[in-house]
């Protein structure tokens, strides 16, 4: 039936099913039963990096309605947020159908791998650390903005500065001078912003003064802000690194239970060495890699749209495949979010389907998908052992 309806457009990292114009001449004299169908095999055909097998596999329930006339309304429960990319299918299926399709996902997120915190850690379910090898690359301003963006998908979100010498997170999130209180006295309540939880040693420490510590006191007062803060429930907990891979980053790589590491480069050859370090540590502890994002990789000129890689090219790509990993995206070199990030703003925020915002977001749902690919097991990629009779 699928092969009456539609054909396929192939798409480097998504690729949404496109209407045939039979379809445009029949799609209004579908059944609820038909198009139920045609619907569930397109979710079944449909490929993408997230979805190697399909949207179905992954999906634990699948209801199609019309409560409304002019819209049929699809819930759907899925294991990561991917609500961008459903809604991509969504329009093409409204052109198809000749209906208003809508998706209702009911995100349903489990924690990867067990552990337990003290305190309101437990209600943690996957933490995952964003780490970079240099100073400099965006790191914290990508880390902000990507926790935004998973909260756009739908997902609950918190954010962990670890960079206890030099936070940034208080002034990203417009929440400089602000101080954490404490319902029982003995574990402090994260800030706010935007629907993001966040903690840092920012909130607790005079930004004018200078943090002089050894590298046990620096992962020790890490250590207090984790298991110390009354974290509400959330999907995923975000953990601003701090830059290089020295004696802290090793020991908060060990000491905390993080599921899975991304790393944050610029194409330059210079960044690309210390990424490819990045790497080495988190294997060395034996934290899974999800894959590389490649900041600042070109510049848009504002007048005629001519990208310029200003920093090299490919870099990002190239190091992806020579460490076995995915390049989870790439992010332009943009004033706008420089100026946002200065003013604790975030263009997420203001207008979520920017071109700006659906480039963090595309990324968000491809860190979340391969976390749930690479490590969950309910994963399709999952090897499944059959003992012979």
């Amino acid at each position: 039936m699928l092969g009456k309806f539609f054909s396929k457009k192939t798409a480097s990292t998504e690729q949404a099913p496109v209407h045939s114009s039979k379809a445009k001449l029949v799609g209004t004299d579908l059944t609820l039963n038909e198009k139920t169908t045609v619907i569930e095999e397109v979710l079944t055909t449909y490929r993408s990096d997230n979805f190697p097998h399909g949207v179905l596999v992954v999906c634990s329930h699948f209801h199609v309605n019309s409560k409304q006339a002019k819209q049929l309304l699809v819930d759907l429960t899925m294991p990561f947020p991917c609500q961008g990319e459903l809604d991509a299918i969504a329009v093409t299926l409204t052109d198809s159908l000749q209906q208003q399709v809508d998706f209702n996902i009911d995100l349903k997120v489990k924690a990867v791998r067990s552990f337990s915190l003290t305190g309101c850690g437990s209600n943690i379910k996957n933490i995952i650390a964003i780490a970079s090898g240099k100073g400099g690359v965006g790191k914290s301003t990508t880390t902000v903005n990507l926790a935004y963006a998973l909260i756009a998908e739908g997902a609950t979100v918190g954010i962990l500065d670890a960079d206890i010498y030099g936070p940034s997170i208080p002034t990203l999130l417009g929440l400089k001078n602000a101080k954490p209180s404490s319902n029982d006295g003995k574990l402090m309540t994260p800030l706010t912003a935007h629907g993001l939880s966040a903690m840092s040693i920012g909130f607790l420490v005079d930004e004018n003064d200078a943090t002089v510590w050894r590298g046990p006191m620096a992962s020790g007062a890490f250590n207090q802000l984790l298991s110390e803060t009354a974290w509400p429930e959330l999907d995923y907990l975000l953990i601003d690194m701090p830059p290089g891979t020295g004696d802290i980053q090793l020991t908060l790589a060990q000491k905390v239970p993080v599921a899975a590491a991304v790393i944050v480069t610029t194409p330059q050859d210079i960044a690309l060495i210390d990424a490819a370090k990045g790497i080495a540590m988190f294997d060395k502890v034996k934290v899974p890699v999800l894959g590389i994002i490649e900041n600042m990789s070109y510049h848009l000129c504002e007048n005629c749209g001519h990208k310029s890689h200003i920093f090299g090219e490919a870099g990002g790509i190239e190091m992806a495949k020579a460490k076995q990993t995915q390049l989870l995206g790439q992010l332009p070199l943009d004033i706008n979010i420089r100026q946002d990030a200065d003013f604790g703003l975030s263009d997420i925020i203001e207008n979520s389907t920017s071109d700006i915002a659906c480039l963090y977001r595309r990324i968000a749902r491809n860190i979340a998908g391969q976390l749930f690919l690479q490590l969950d097991n309910a994963s399709p990629l999952t090897p499944t052992v059959k003992i012979a009779d």
